[in-house]
């Protein structure tokens, strides 16, 4: 497993040491991977969300479900922008 130096503010540190303090991650290092992993899902998702909205974009099945879509993605979006 590769190691890397990462300069935190002394903020992040506090919240970093308070999760572990409080047992929702094992260590440091446990909590740093479960945020790279929890930053991945979101890529991931919103990679998933542009292809469905492209696509429909490109070929929509009827001009009224093409905004539904549209409308529910861009929602969800905003949603995890914002952290819900």
């Amino acid at each position: 497993m590769a190691q890397i130096a990462v300069r935190l503010s002394d903020d992040e540190l506090a919240a970093l040491d308070e999760a572990v303090a409080a047992g929702r991650y094992p260590s440091r290092a446990a909590a740093v991977r479960a945020g790279l992993a929890a930053l991945g899902e979101r890529e991931r998702r919103r990679e998933i969300a542009e292809a469905y909205r492209e696509a429909y974009e490109r070929l929509p099945q009827d001009e009224w479900f093409a905004e539904s879509v549209a409308a529910m993605v861009g929602g969800r979006l905003a949603g995890e922008r914002a952290g819900h």
